[in-house]
């Protein structure tokens, strides 16, 4: 499941590709339009900012823009940079791997070999889906 952090931050992605033709938006207007906490927008913010997808501009005129196309913000990079792994268990993770404490032998564990195709399927569509697949839809 998506934390509340990645959703928010697809939401104000979504904003910020739907109003590309301003030259900035200011944070309280993300906020406004999707019910998020001002302080817990410029977090997200300020880590999507730190990832190169987000530039901003202080002073009047001032506020966040995308840096990136939106073809080109993968929504993989957004979840990993906001959540961490994508992989259901630490044993499957491509690159948070872990071995499971109560796993004797990973590679007679049929659960591994279930959530190894499981992440697989799911690192396909999030690797080949972008922030413009989401703007395509709304």
């Amino acid at each position: 499941m998506l934390s509340k952090k990645t959703k928010y931050a697809f939401h104000a992605l979504t904003y910020l590709g739907k109003n590309r033709d301003q030259k900035t938006v200011l944070i309280q207007d993300i906020a406004a339009e999707y019910g998020i906490s001002h302080k817990f927008l410029e977090n997200i913010l300020l880590e999507l900012k730190k990832a190169g997808i987000l530039g901003s501009k202080k002073g009047k005129g001032g506020g966040y823009y995308l840096i990136k196309e939106p073809k080109d913000v993968a929504l993989s990079k957004v979840i990993r940079l906001l959540d961490g792994p994508i992989a259901l268990l630490p044993c499957v993770s491509l690159n948070y791997y872990e071995p499971c404490i109560e796993c004797q032998d990973e590679g007679k564990c049929g659960l591994n070999k279930v959530m190894i195709q499981v992440r697989d399927e799911m690192l396909n569509v999030l690797e080949n889906k972008s922030l413009a697949d989401i703007l395509d839809k709304e």
